[in-house]
C-alpha cells in the first residue's frame, strides 16, 4: 500500500479523473501530489499541487520532499494539433519518461505506474487478433504517439533488466471513453456521417474511463507489477458505431481516402496524411485475459457499454 503518490499529467483528462478519485477517497494515502506543467486555479482539498516541466530537474526535488513511494506517470502528447513538432513530442513522451525513471530511482521510489497504449503494438495488417501482452511492440514510425509508446516500452524493458528494484506496472489501454471524452478519435464519432473504409470493419476496443481509474488505484493500493492490456470485453465496428449513433455509415475506397488525404496535407489544410488509412484499417484488438485473471480486475463495462456512456454524455 502506497503512502505517498505523485501523478504526472494530473491536469489531463485521465489525470484529473484519477486525482479527483484519490482526493474523494484517499484510502491509506498520506500525500497526493498532482503534478503538471501548470498549477490549476481550482484545487481539491487534500491534494498537493506542483507545477513544473516533466523534462526538467524539479521532479526529483518534489519526490524527495514528499517522500513519494509511487509515481503514476500519465504525462504524454496524445494529439500534436495542427502544427506537430516531432522533436518536442519525443522530448516529452520519451525524454519525460526517462526523467521519471531516473528521478524515481535516485529518490527511492518503489514503483512506477506507466500509462502506455495499445497503439504501441502498431497498426499492421499482420497483427494477431486479439493481441496479447506477449506479442511484439512494433509501433508505427509515421504515428508519433504509437512510435513513442513503443520506444518508451523498450526503455522500460531495459530498466526492468538493469534496475529490478524499481517496480513497474505498465498499462496498455484501448480507446478510453467516458461522459466527457473529447479527442482525435471521438471527433470521428461526432461528425454528421460516420466514414469507414471498404474491406475493413475498423474494430474499436473501448475501456470506460472509470475502469481505468479503478485499475490505477488498484496498482497504487497493492504491490501489483507487470504488463496489462486494458480494455472492455468485445469490440465495436464503425458500422455498429454508426448504427448506435443513428448516423449514416459510408465506406469509402482506400485509394480514394489516401488520395484525398495526400492532397489536403499538400495544401496544408490538415495535419493528417495518407498514413491515417492504416490507423483505421488495422486497429489493434486487445486481449484482456491477463488483466482479469492475473491482475484480478474485471472491467465494469464492456466496449459497447463504455460507448453507451459516451453517447449518453453527448446527449446531456
Amino acid at each position: 500500500m502506497s503512502r505517498s503518490v505523485l501523478v504526472t499529467g494530473a491536469g489531463g483528462y485521465l489525470g484529473s479523473l484519477l486525482v479527483s478519485s484519490l482526493a474523494a477517497d484517499p484510502g491509506g494515502l498520506e500525500t497526493i501530489i498532482a503534478a503538471d506543467l501548470r498549477v490549476p486555479d481550482h484545487r481539491l482539498p487534500g491534494v498537493e499541487y506542483a507545477g513544473f516541466d516533466i523534462r526538467g530537474d524539479d521532479l526529483g526535488d518534489v519526490l524527495t520532499r514528499h517522500r513519494v513511494d509511487t509515481v503514476v506517470h500519465l504525462a504524454a502528447v496524445v494529439s500534436a494539433g495542427k502544427n506537430p513538432d516531432r522533436e518536442l513530442e519525443h522530448s516529452i513522451d520519451v525524454g519525460g519518461t526517462r526523467t521519471v525513471l531516473e528521478s524515481s530511482l535516485a529518490t527511492g521510489v518503489e514503483k512506477v505506474i506507466i500509462s502506455s497504449s495499445g497503439a504501441a503494438y502498431g497498426y499492421h495488417a499482420d497483427n494477431p487478433t486479439p493481441l496479447s501482452e506477449d506479442d511484439p511492440l512494433r509501433g508505427n514510425v509515421e504515428f508519433s504517439y504509437s512510435d513513442h509508446k513503443r520506444q518508451v516500452e523498450e526503455m522500460l524493458a531495459q530498466w526492468r533488466r538493469d534496475h529490478p528494484e524499481l517496480g513497474q506496472l505498465i498499462l496498455r489501454p484501448g480507446t478510453i471513453l467516458g461522459e466527457t471524452t473529447h479527442n482525435q478519435i471521438t471527433d470521428l464519432f461526432d461528425r454528421p456521417l460516420i466514414l469507414g473504409l471498404r474491406g475493413t470493419s475498423t474494430p474499436f476496443v473501448f475501456i470506460w474511463d472509470r475502469d481505468v481509474v479503478a485499475i490505477i488505484r488498484r496498482g497504487i493500493e497493492s504491490d501489483a507489477t507487470g504488463i496489462y492490456n486494458v480494455s472492455g470485453d468485445g469490440v465495436m465496428t464503425m458500422q455498429e458505431i454508426a448504427a448506435r449513433l443513428d448516423k449514416r455509415y459510408v465506406a469509402l475506397p482506400v485509394s480514394l481516402v489516401r488520395g484525398v488525404l495526400w492532397m489536403l496535407r499538400s495544401l496544408h489544410l490538415t495535419q493528417y496524411g495518407p498514413e491515417q488509412v492504416e490507423f483505421l484499417r488495422y486497429r489493434p484488438v486487445l486481449d484482456n485475459t491477463r488483466l482479469k485473471e492475473r491482475f484480478g480486475y474485471v472491467p465494469e463495462k464492456t466496449s459497447s457499454e463504455a460507448f453507451e456512456v459516451f453517447v449518453e454524455g453527448r446527449r446531456g
